[in-house]
């Protein structure tokens, strides 16, 4: 409209408001304080560790604009299902549970999906708008992996290298997150490096990490497992990436030290079906 026109008038109805019965004020205000106890559940377990048995899975369908995956992963063997592939381990030092496959928006999912870029094979690129972590191929290919990324506030955007790599890793947490969550002070000792957790099952490491360095500077971001698979595709960690502790295991069987990183910024993200 040109800025010297003067809009036009705006006639504005009103109705009148609808008396309900007070039995269903009642029922309404229940189901809202009930919904409000589910919400804050769900916040609570994105935070750390969610109470056994309380954890909130996947419900839903996918964002519109994303293609619905298809039930079977990748590569060469066509008989191969996400049940297989997200399997119970028991080969490991600590158990591997099965993923519950409702837990995760199935877009998340591992997947060999194509991929055109100049970054060569073996190189982990990360798109945390997207929560896809990309293991580069070649050919135009690459392996995607669902994760969680860091939520507002502790993104982090760059290139890094992986420096060391551990199966079911201790966890130390910086001080600068204790003093955010002094909760998590009960669930520490003392160990060799300081004050942490030893690696196993509850660590939030999850079954394998990956460490990032640039330089000869630890950038205290790690790519790691999870015990919380429904955080997957959702951004709530403190700049950590996670993954699915199948996932991890598969990634960190694929990469070696001293693989290039990338960390796209947020404004970068260049998802691909």
């Amino acid at each position: 409209m040109p800025p010297h026109q003067k809009p036009p008038e705006m006639t504005i109805l009103f109705r009148k408001r609808p008396r309900f019965p007070r039995a269903g004020i009642v029922l309404c205000i229940a189901a809202i304080v009930v919904l409000g106890a589910e919400s804050a559940t769900a916040q609570n377990c994105f935070l750390f560790f969610c109470p056994p048995g309380s954890q909130p899975g996947w419900q839903g369908t996918p964002v519109p604009d994303r293609q619905v995956e298809a039930a079977r992963p990748f590569f060469g063997n066509p008989d191969v299902s996400y049940a297989t592939v997200y399997a119970e381990s028991n080969s490991e030092p600590f158990p591997v549970p099965a993923l519950r496959l409702s837990d995760v928006d199935p877009i998340y999912l591992r997947k060999s999906v194509y991929y055109p870029t100049e970054e060569p094979p073996g190189t982990i690129v990360i798109d945390p708008q997207a929560h896809f972590l990309y293991l580069i191929a070649g050919g135009g290919r690459a392996i995607r992996y669902g994760v969680g990324v860091g939520r507002s506030g502790f993104e982090w955007s760059g290139s890094a290298t992986v420096h060391n790599k551990q199966e079911w890793p201790d966890w130390y947490p910086p001080k600068e997150m204790i003093e955010r969550q002094p909760e998590i002070r009960r669930m520490m000792s003392e160990l060799q490096s300081g004050i942490g957790m030893h690696g196993g099952p509850r660590n939030p490491l999850g079954a394998r990490a990956l460490y990032l360095w640039q330089g000869n500077k630890d950038t205290l971001f790690r790519i790691h497992g999870t015990v919380e698979p429904w955080t997957i595709g959702k951004s709530v960690s403190s700049g950590c990436i996670r993954m699915i502790n199948q996932d991890v295991i598969d990634l960190y069987e694929r990469t070696p030290v001293g693989a290039r990183v990338v960390v796209l910024s947020s404004r970068a993200s260049i998802f691909r079906p």
